[in-house]
């Protein structure tokens, strides 16, 4: 049985900028705080959220290395270190197993989409050559590959591999893994419209965007799957469905950087190719905001 690196809800948190698009490190610092503060289990920093594709290798560093120092290991902190270069994310994971991370998230390697074969080696060498957790990324609408149930199998047996975050928004792989591996692959939620129904079938939590604007909130509904209360957990997924596809309605992390922005959180710009949202979604967004209790800035 693995102990898994974290349980509830940890937050794929965004990567605020200033105006030029550098990053801004004080508000980092800020959010960081914010998180502890309202019941978040764990960080995940530069994930897809974070926009790590846009970080040049200092900048990515950097803000793992920070959020480490700053979390000071008051929780879990979970470094994205993935790359389509396997030697690349060997060189990230390194890094961040010297600064203290606690884990890594590992991209499946995209563009390449590699076979079967490739994936059990890139995975194998670099936890072995970084000597970290890590935690699988399954994401194939952003990458072109997905892991499978008998990947994952083999995977599970690895002592540093310790789950995956599955983003494919099957239920079907889900319990077609959890079948096969048991206790040996944790799993979490990759999707905030399926925290629920993934911890209903044995996920240990969700890494989560709906987390950067309702912490609290999302870890009240994974604390309550934890606890068995899937009567409550179920009615906050359902009371939170109109924020969740409106923080969805164009490509992550648009929605959740423009939500931040409009009630004043102040994440600053997206990095292209990422830009600003189109004006129908904006107003969506506002109303699902408006209509859970926030004031629009």
């Amino acid at each position: 049985m693995k102990k898994p690196l974290f349980t509830g809800s940890n937050v794929a948190i965004v990567t605020p900028m200033y105006e030029d698009e550098s990053v801004n490190f004080e508000k980092l610092g800020e959010l960081i705080e914010f998180h502890i503060a309202n019941g978040t289990s764990a960080i995940t920093i530069c994930g897809t959220t974070g926009e790590a594709p846009t970080l040049k290798d200092p900048e990515h560093l950097a803000a793992i290395k920070y959020t480490v120092e700053k979390v000071a290991g008051r929780i879990p902190v979970i470094a994205g270190t993935g790359s389509n270069y396997t030697s690349h994310a060997i060189e990230f994971s390194q890094e961040a197993a010297k600064y203290g991370a606690d884990g890594v998230l590992l991209v499946t390697p995209y563009y390449n989409k590699s076979t079967p074969k490739g994936l059990i080696r890139h995975y194998t060498k670099i936890v072995d050559s970084a000597n970290i957790p890590a935690i699988l990324y399954n994401v194939p609408s952003r990458t072109g590959v997905s892991l499978t149930v008998p990947i994952y199998k083999e995977l599970s047996k690895h002592p540093l591999i310790n789950g995956v975050k599955e983003a494919s928004g099957s239920t079907d792989i889900v319990l077609r893994t959890l079948d096969a591996c048991g206790d040996d692959l944790n799993i979490w939620s990759g999707n905030d419209n399926q925290i629920v129904p993934f911890m209903a079938m044995g996920a240990k939590g969700v890494i989560s965007v709906l987390a950067n604007i309702c912490p609290k909130e999302t870890a009240e509904m994974a604390d309550a799957c934890l606890a068995g209360d899937y009567q409550k957990a179920a009615a906050m997924q359902i009371s939170y469905m109109e924020l969740i596809d409106a923080l969805f309605c164009e490509v992550n992390p648009i929605p959740v950087k423009t939500a931040m922005n409009l009630i004043g959180m102040n994440a600053g710009p997206l990095r292209l190719p990422l830009c600003e949202m189109e004006d129908s979604n904006v107003e969506r967004l506002k109303k699902a905001l408006l209509a859970k209790g926030f004031t629009l800035a």
